[in-house]
Parts: structure tokens; C-alpha cells; sequence
């Protein structure tokens, strides 16, 4: 009555150390792509991982591997938000991982019962001391299982929160290229030779290690470009207040001069000298006009860029922007939103003659809500397709994609990004 008893609170002790692994896993998936809203889909995804996590992985049997990683694929199609290229790569990068784990814990687990006992299955089933040894080991194995998986979730949670939202589909298919080694070979080994245990342990520990490499591989990148894009920032904000200064010298000395030549103007009338004064202090100053007072330096930089361009390409460019107290949105969210939309606004203008060339650049809050308006001229019968018009697709057609991605500050109440139709 005592061994029952024992293997009882064995049992009941395996039921919470699977759900526990399976909160962690959960935990850790979610923490990679957001799940979807309604909270009743939340616990059903929540069940539902519970039993894809503890799956059994058997050698020589096709229907517990491809079965599992085909309910696995759908599983995260279903239940999560995110691009299709985000999900195959948490397919890729955890699968692996999750069946090496599960393969190892029930094989080693196996071959230990046999090693103690030397009994088979069939023993295990009549002898009450061989099942309270079976499920000893079993609990065990259950144990070291979930101390791994919150391992991993220690190591691994500082870099999934940050990696999908802000890595391109051509990063992950990189990502994706380096892990698929690795996903086969731990389905050809499992398969083809479960029985050679000096190749199958280490190619599930070399699957274990490459899946998080490859997370740890991505969060680099991640700070890579950002720290790239910081440079340039500093950069931009040096370079702009290099050249503040000097227009503000510049400036100075003409309103130096100011006085004097608008003594010999107002002595000489208006002959074809006093209008070459004119139009020489006109060019002078011309410059100086481009800048945009906005309430944020860095996206005045961005519109004083723009300006000097749609001068050089005689487009008439202009900018109502009041953008005090947008503290939410970061450098890098404002150069994806305004640089992208006034440059494909510039594009579609520049095939227009010149007269007709007009850019007009609009930002205001509205109670919660930041509107973003960027209008231009088109020749007629232009229809707007959300892509790229070039013929080099490669390397263009990623402006409005970027814009519509997340804003990378999700802390701010409320954003929205409007992009008028053309105006013919």
C-alpha cells in the first residue's frame, strides 16, 4: 500500500513539474511573438501548448516527429501575431530544441531504468517495486527538464523581447538559413540512427546550442544596427550644429552689412545695380530659411534636409509641424516615418513639370492621437500601389512597409501615421 502511495505522489508531483515546463516554454514563446488578443484564446493556447510541449519523440517513427512539428507549425500560425517569416523562424529556432530536449530526457531516462533494473516494460507492469522505480526516474527526468527550460528562459529573455519587432525578412531568412543544418540533422539522426548514442547525444546538444545561438546571434544584429544607427544620429546632430553655427555667423555678418546696403539702395533707387544688391542678399539668406522650428531638433534636422532637396530639384516644399511634447517617439521612429514619406512625396513630384511640383508636410496632436499628413501633386491617372515604382525592386519598395511597422517605444498612449491619397 505504501509503494502506491509513493508512486501516487510521484505522479501527482510529474503532473506539476509538465504543467510548470509548460508555463516556461509558454512563457518563453510569448515573450518571442505576442499572442493574439481574446483572453479565451489566450487559455486555449495556453492547453493547447501544454500538450505540444510534452510531446514524445520515438526513434524510426515519422508520424511522432513530422506529425508533431506539422501541429507545432499550425499551432503558432493559429495562435500567434506576426509576420510569416517571424513564425517559421520560431519553428526552426525552438522545435529543434524542444523535441532534442524531450528526446533525451525519455532516452536517458530508458537506458537508466535498464541499467539499474534490467528489467523490461513488461516487468515494469507487474512488479510494484520496478513501477516505483520507473516513475522515480520518470519525475526525475521531468525535473531536470523544466530546471533547463528555466535556464534557458533566464538566459534568453534579455534578447526575445526585442529581436522580432525589429529585424527585416531578410535577416531572419539568414537566421533561418543558419539553424536549418541543425534542424535536419536532428531529425536524420533521431530517425536513422536512434541507437547510436555517441552521435545522436551530441547532435541533440549541438541542435540545443545552435537554436540559441541563433537567438543570441539575432539580438546581436539587433544592437549592431542599432548602435550603427546611433553613430549616424550623432552624426547628422553634429553635422547640423556645425553648420547652425556657421549660418548664424553668417547672418550676423550680413546684418553687419545690412545697414550699409540698404543706404547705397535707398541713395541709388531702383537701377539695375540696387537689384543685383537685392537678389545677392536675397541668395544670401536663402539658405537660413530652410530651417523648421518644430519643438524637436532631430526631426528638425530631417525637414531641413528635405527643404535644401526640394529646392535643388525645384519643388515647393513646405512644413506645418508642431511636434512639442512627442517625447514618445524615438529618433529612429521619426527618420522611418518622415524620411521615407516626404522622399516617396519628392519621387512622385519630380514627375510633374516644375510649376505644378508641390510637397506639403503636416503634423499636429489631436487629443490622443499624433496625425502625420504628407501630400503631393502626381501627373493624373496615378494610382497609389503601397509599393515601388523603380524597377530595381531589390533594393527599393521598403519605405511605406517601414513606416506601418511598430513604433519601437510602445509605452505611448496613441500614434497614428496618415498618408493622404495624391492630390492630381
Amino acid at each position: 500500500m505504501g509503494g502506491f502511495f509513493v508512486i501516487h505522489l510521484f505522479e501527482a508531483l510529474s503532473f506539476l513539474l509538465a504543467w510548470g515546463y509548460t508555463a516556461v516554454f509558454f512563457l518563453i514563446l510569448k515573450s518571442f511573438l505576442p499572442l493574439r488578443e481574446p483572453l479565451i484564446l489566450k487559455v486555449i493556447t495556453f492547453l493547447v501548448c501544454g500538450f505540444l510541449a510534452d510531446s514524445i519523440i520515438y526513434s524510426n517513427d515519422p508520424g511522432s516527429l513530422f506529425g508533431t512539428m506539422l501541429l507545432f507549425f499550425l499551432f503558432v500560425l493559429l495562435f500567434y501575431r506576426g509576420t510569416f517569416m517571424e513564425k517559421l523562424s520560431v519553428l526552426l529556432v525552438f522545435y529543434p530544441a524542444l523535441i532534442a530536449i524531450n528526446y533525451l530526457m525519455l532516452d536517458i531516462g530508458g537506458r537508466l531504468f535498464k541499467l539499474v533494473t534490467g528489467a523490461s516494460y513488461e516487468d515494469t507492469l507487474q512488479s510494484p517495486k520496478l513501477a516505483l522505480i520507473s516513475t522515480a526516474i520518470h519525475t526525475a527526468s521531468l525535473l531536470l527538464r523544466l530546471l533547463f527550460w528555466i535556464g534557458a528562459w533566464l538566459v534568453l529573455r534579455r534578447f526575445l523581447e526585442k529581436i522580432p519587432s525589429h529585424l527585416n525578412t531578410k535577416t531572419w531568412l539568414i537566421i533561418d538559413m543558419l539553424i536549418l543544418s541543425s534542424f535536419v540533422a536532428i531529425f536524420t539522426i533521431i530517425y536513422f540512427m536512434p541507437e547510436q548514442t555517441a552521435i545522436v547525444y551530441p547532435i541533440c546538444g549541438a541542435s540545443v546550442f545552435s537554436s540559441f545561438g541563433c537567438m543570441y546571434l539575432a539580438a546581436y544584429i539587433y544592437d549592431s544596427m542599432q548602435t550603427a544607427y546611433r553613430v549616424q544620429q550623432m552624426e547628422i546632430q553634429r553635422d547640423y550644429y556645425k553648420e547652425r553655427i556657421a549660418e548664424e555667423e553668417r547672418v550676423r555678418a550680413i546684418y553687419h552689412d545690412l545697414k550699409n546696403h540698404l543706404l547705397v539702395m535707398e541713395s541709388r533707387q531702383n537701377t539695375a545695380e540696387t537689384r543685383q544688391m537685392a537678389q545677392t542678399l536675397r541668395s544670401q539668406i536663402a539658405d537660413y530659411e530652410d530651417y523648421v522650428h518644430t519643438g524637436n531638433e532631430f526631426l528638425d534636422i530631417i525637414l531641413k534636409d528635405k527643404a535644401a532637396r526640394a529646392r535643388e530639384k525645384k519643388i515647393d516644399f513646405s512644413a506645418l509641424v508642431d511636434f512639442k511634447g512627442m517625447d514618445f517617439l524615438e529618433p529612429l521612429d521619426i527618420s522611418t516615418i518622415f524620411g521615407n514619406a516626404i522622399d516617396n512625396a519628392m519621387e512622385a513630384s519630380e514627375q510633374l513639370p516644375e510649376e505644378d511640383r508641390l510637397v506639403t508636410v503636416k503634423a499636429e496632436r489631436v487629443r490622443d492621437m499624433l496625425l502625420i499628413t504628407v501630400e503631393n501633386n502626381t501627373p493624373p491617372g496615378t494610382q497609389s500601389t503601397g509599393g515601388t515604382t523603380k524597377s530595381d525592386r531589390f533594393v527599393h519598395g521598403f519605405g511605406i512597409p517601414n513606416i506601418k511597422r511598430p513604433l519601437r517605444n510602445t509605452t505611448a498612449s496613441a500614434a497614428s501615421a496618415q498618408k493622404t491619397e495624391p492630390i492630381c
